[in-house]
């Protein structure tokens, strides 16, 4: 299974877990450019990580540090993009935790 299948399988779960762009409104899909501007201007967000598909589909990881708010958006090839999942509470990790020894 690739990542991008792991994660639009996880989807709907995160979807569940966190609220939702626009605080209750099912997923939303527009213009990346439009998607970009947005959660500049309405919530600071800038863009802080991303990962490819195997389909060409960019998952992004937008996030303030001024405010911790965060958005996961999947931007598809024909250049839309929606929405997954948004929080509070965001932190930048200093390294990757190491898994216990077993």
């Amino acid at each position: 299974m690739t990542d991008l299948e792991r994660a639009l399988l996880l989807s709907p779960l995160l979807a569940l877990a966190a609220p939702t762009y626009g605080h209750s409104q099912p997923a939303t899909c527009l213009p990346r450019a439009a998607l970009v501007e947005d959660l500049g201007t309405r919530y600071g967000e800038t863009p802080q990580s991303i990962g490819l598909g195997s389909n060409n589909a960019l998952m992004e990881l937008f996030a303030s540090r001024e405010t911790g708010t965060w958005t996961i958006a999947l931007t598809l090839p024909n250049g839309q993009s929606c929405l997954i999942a948004s929080g509070q509470a965001f932190e930048t990790l200093q390294s990757a935790p190491k898994p216990p020894r077993a």
